[in-house]
């Protein structure tokens, strides 16, 4: 996800997908302890992106 994309949602957009974010890495995170992935990166880009959504939220906060 881009930051372009990510500026463009409204705050209640941004924390509906930081939720779904977080589950859909915790189940990922489960996923990889008992089978392993084929892409183990794909955990690393799923924090960078909750991380980018968290970061814009804040910014949006502390501007307010």
């Amino acid at each position: 996800m881009k930051m372009e994309e990510i500026t463009q949602m409204s705050d209640t957009d941004l924390q509906e997908r930081i939720a779904t974010a977080q589950d859909e890495l915790s189940k990922v995170r489960f996923n990889h302890t008992i089978a392993g992935l084929e892409n183990p990166n794909v955990i690393r880009e799923m924090k960078k992106d909750i991380a980018r959504l968290m970061t814009e939220l804040s910014a949006r906060k502390q501007k307010a």
